[in-house]
């Protein structure tokens, strides 16, 4: 039994968008890693077409929202930026390694790469909201976002982020010149996790009252 409610025409027409859009930077971040011989950002590409992959599989079994599509897609446009795109001299930045992802919005307090780990896994959230909601409706019962769903949902969120933190340890056992940081980066990766999902569950819970 599929999980996929009845879709129209229309609402399918509305997806080749996002598609296109996140074909056209992936291939743009597959060249560019290769030119530059980035081998980092080799094994994080190899890791995003995995995870687009995953989410085609799941928009088939679920069928997620056009704007969930969207908010996916551009996730992984900004992780692919925070890890190839320079930033400028005398940008303030959090160690060597001059890209987007060290750069620091609020020097020693923020940095893009908490933004986007706070985004994501807010987003997350959101996903598994859907997929949660959808799952139950097939099985013919009604779910609200209850506090009690949504706090399950934003703890499932961070789990993927705990996950995201293993593929990190992963990459610095592959690839010895990383910009993964360390133990307090790590921490603060967590952090942002946890932030963004519990605010995407908090939003979703206050509208569904």
């Amino acid at each position: 039994m599929t999980l996929r409610p009845p879709q129209n025409h229309r609402s399918a027409q509305q997806q080749w968008p996002v598609i296109m859009f996140t074909v056209i930077y992936m291939s743009a971040a597959i060249m560019y890693s290769l030119v530059t011989e980035n081998r980092e950002f080799m094994f994080y590409t190899a890791v995003m077409i995995a995870l687009i992959a995953v989410v085609a599989v799941l928009h088939l079994r679920v069928g997620l929202t056009t704007a969930l599509l969207w908010a996916l897609s551009v996730w992984g446009l900004a992780h692919m930026a925070g890890g190839l795109l320079p930033v400028p001299e005398g940008w303030p930045i959090n160690g060597d390694n001059r890209v987007l992802y060290s750069f620091w919005l609020v020097p020693d307090l923020l940095k893009y790469d908490h933004v986007v780990h706070a985004y994501g896994f807010g987003i997350t959230a959101w996903a598994c909201w859907q997929i949660l909601a959808t799952g139950m409706a097939a099985a013919g019962q009604t779910i609200r976002p209850t506090f009690g769903v949504m706090v399950l949902c934003a703890t499932a969120a961070m789990g993927f982020g705990a996950l995201n933190e293993v593929i990190e340890f992963l990459t610095t056992l592959a690839v010895p010149e990383h910009n993964v940081g360390g133990y307090a980066n790590t921490s603060w990766d967590l952090f942002a996790n946890t932030t963004g999902a519990t605010a995407a569950a908090a939003v979703i819970w206050l509208t569904g009252r």
